[in-house]
């Protein structure tokens, strides 16, 4: 079954459905990034900071303590199920735009991939690997790209006339 722009082809009222859902998705994913900048400063020191504590730098802005394993498991367990669900849905309606092959592969696959890398690399930091501070960073900004791509191209198709092709 062919999948390729069947976005266009929807009723108007499931448009308006997706187009709601992505607008109070979005609001909720780009809290949650602002939540992020403020107790980590988008920084892989800040993250490190924010799971290992930084009881040792005495000019530190405010002290902070290594997060304790059943809090470490608690972030871990819900960030991977919330946003994997959040990602095989998005990926869902990605693939009913019209887009190519690879492009849409890659938008439907890296979130979750990049969910993984996340949340297994936030686990690796704070058991000592404290390289993976880097990883967590990286894989981060790519699921945070593909998630504004995603929105973006979804949103649009959503709203293009259905004898418009790309």
């Amino acid at each position: 079954m062919n999948f390729n722009g069947r976005i266009a082809e929807l009723p108007k009222e499931v448009k308006l459905l997706i187009g709601a859902f992505l607008i109070v998705l979005s609001a909720g994913y780009f809290t949650g990034f602002r939540f992020v900048n403020e107790t980590t400063k988008n920084t892989p020191t800040g993250i490190q900071e924010n799971y290992l504590g930084n009881e040792e730098d005495l000019e530190a802005e405010a002290m902070k303590f290594k997060k304790p394993k059943r809090e470490m498991l608690t972030v871990i367990h819900t960030h991977i199920l919330s946003m994997s669900v959040i990602f095989f849905i998005l990926g869902g309606l990605v693939s009913l735009t019209q887009l190519k092959p690879w492009l849409k592969k890659a938008l439907m696959v890296e979130p979750l991939l990049s969910v993984l890398l996340t949340f297994g690399g936030i686990y690796f930091m704070w058991s000592s690997w404290h390289f993976m501070r880097y990883i967590v960073m990286l894989s981060g900004i790519l699921m945070s790209t593909s998630f504004v791509a995603s929105v973006v191209i979804v949103f649009f198709q959503l709203f293009k006339k259905k004898d418009q092709k790309s």
